[in-house]
């Protein structure tokens, strides 16, 4: 059976990926099966209402009780996801165990544009999918592309979870420490420190339940470097993810300006670039030029 699910959090608090931590927790005292790591795949990093990375996170399970299985995930969506400060979680199931091409499809275009959250009800209805949702129902969007992405690069990220009582509260981390773990695991991690700027990279800055998120090619180099940071603060737990993030997958796409759309994650291509061999990056605020045909960056 397939889980997707997004959109889960606010601005002003928790995190869709500390409700996978939360279910895979959960579902573990259940004997479910994990067919795979828990995916968190971050689409379209151009969309204005994301809360932070625009990810949203699959579990891909066996279990003999689906139908339980499946009322435990919904209580703990409702349970888990900040609606009173505007969270519109999405949730889907898909339990047939070759996922159609559609699927492929949608989760493709929610990599580089912008699918408003009537698509995916259409989309959802179109299908007879098992669905819930609350708010506005954008978190389908993510639900479905999670479900339907394939991976053709890959990378892991560790993130770590603060005790309940700790939300909210400045995190505090040893920067020589972290500094000192890039160094000796690089490159299989990856983006942790900013030694140019000496700015540890792995904390986030809000109240989200998150205490710092590694990045590397590998699960395990990821406990070895978390091993590494030895923070003060006593931790809930760890979960790791198997990732997009990092392998340029926002920028398979290039276009002119001809048919360019706001929103959009791609290699833009002028006249004037197309000549000299040149294109630029769109992501985020970054405008990049670069050669045909060169490596894209991460577009997380």
């Amino acid at each position: 059976m397939y889980i997707g699910f997004d959109d889960t959090d606010s601005p002003k608090g928790m995190c869709t990926t500390y409700l996978a931590y939360k279910m895979v927790k959960t579902l573990k005292k259940e004997k479910v099966t994990f067919l795979d790591f828990p995916n968190l795949i971050r689409f379209n990093p151009n969309i204005p209402w994301k809360t932070r990375g625009n990810g949203a996170v699959g579990l891909t399970i066996s279990t003999d009780n689906p139908q339980k299985i499946k009322r435990m995930i919904k209580n703990l969506v409702e349970k888990y996801s900040d609606t009173k400060n505007g969270a519109n979680p999405g949730l889907v199931f898909f339990e047939k165990q070759d996922i159609p091409d559609e699927f492929l499809q949608f989760s493709s275009k929610a990599l580089w544009k912008l699918i408003h959250r009537v698509d995916a009800k259409k989309f959802v209805s179109k299908h007879n999918l098992d669905s819930f949702y609350l708010g506005n129902g954008q978190g389908l969007v993510g639900a479905i592309g999670v479900i339907g992405y394939k991976f053709l690069d890959q990378t892991y990220e560790l993130l770590s979870y603060r005790n309940k009582s700790k939300f909210g509260t400045k995190r505090k981390i040893d920067h020589t420490k972290v500094k000192e773990m890039q160094e000796k695991t690089f490159p299989q991690t990856f983006n942790n420190y900013d030694k140019e700027k000496g700015r540890v990279l792995i904390t986030p800055h809000g109240p989200d339940p998150v205490f710092y998120g590694i990045r590397g090619e590998d699960p395990s180099t990821l406990i070895s470097a978390s091993k590494l940071i030895k923070p003060e603060e006593k931790l809930h737990g760890y979960l790791i993810f198997k990732s997009n993030q990092g392998t340029g997958d926002h920028l398979k796409n290039k276009i002119t300006l001809e048919n360019f759309e706001p929103y959009t994650s791609c290699l833009l291509y002028t006249s004037d670039a197309a000549d000299e061999g040149l294109g630029v990056d769109l992501v985020g605020r970054r405008i990049i030029k670069k050669k045909r045909g060169g490596g894209g960056g991460g577009g997380g």
